[in-house]
This record gives structure tokens, sequence and C-alpha cells, in this order.
């Protein structure tokens, strides 16, 4: 008996494994991009980085700074992400097993954890500008 119910599940349990890999993929790939992308934009404001050092910012400021406008973007992909998942869930709700397919938890749980994952890629590169020398960033270009 046991054979069987393994049998009859094993389809339904493979593509649970592999939404899980790809979900995974996912997010590693939007964390290097997160990544990528703010750290281009601190290299590029490296100069006004010490501009605004040499005229006094602290770090805490220069911190903020950086990571408000990384932040801003990952909330805003986040809300375009989650909507673009809500308007999805007629496909996804023929694989899931006693669970809505607007499951707000889950809605909400990704939400946060792609926000968590956003505020860690964005304090690596805002991290290495606040020790940014300004005199170094003055003749930076």
């Amino acid at each position: 008996m046991e054979a069987v119910y393994a049998s009859s599940i094993s389809a339904r349990r493979f593509n649970t494994l592999l939404l899980g890999l790809f979900a995974g993929l996912a997010l590693t790939l939007a964390t290097v991009g997160i990544y990528g992308v703010i750290s281009y934009s601190v290299a590029r404001q490296t100069h006004d980085i010490g501009v605004r050092r040499a005229l006094g910012a602290g770090h805490m400021e220069i911190l903020q700074l950086i990571l408000r406008e990384g932040l801003g973007l990952a909330l805003i992909g986040v809300l375009i992400g989650l909507g673009g998942a809500f308007v999805t869930t007629r496909v996804l709700s023929a694989m899931l097993y006693e669970v809505a397919a607007t499951d707000a938890p889950t809605f909400l749980g990704m939400g946060l954890i792609l926000l968590l994952v956003a505020l860690l890629a964005t304090y690596v590169p805002a991290r290495r500008a606040v020790t940014v020398d300004p005199m170094v960033a003055l003749r930076y270009e």
C-alpha cells in the first residue's frame, strides 16, 4: 500500500522539488543582480561620496543614503513581482494541495525575504563606500 501511495504522489513531489530548486536559483540570481546594480551605482557615485565626506557627512549618513536607494529599488521590484505573482496564480493553483493560490502569509513572507536579501546585498557596497577616503574619492576619475 505504501508503494502505491508513493507512486501516486511521486509526480507532485518531483514538481515541488523542481519548483523549490528554481525558486532558490531565482533568489540567488536576484541577490547577485541587486548586489551588482548597487555596487555599480556606488562605484559611479564615488566622487559624490567623497565630496559629501569632505563636507562633513558622517558614516551613517552615507550608509543611509545608499541603503535607501537600494531598498527603494528593491521595494518597487517586490511590489511588481507580487502583482505578477497574483496574476499568475491560476496557473499554479492546479499544483497546490490544501493551500490557497493567493495565500497571504506566503506572499508576505516571500516579499519580506526578498527585502531582507536586498538589504544584505545593498549593505555590502554601502559599507565599502563608507570606508572610502575622501581624498582618494575626490581624485577618482
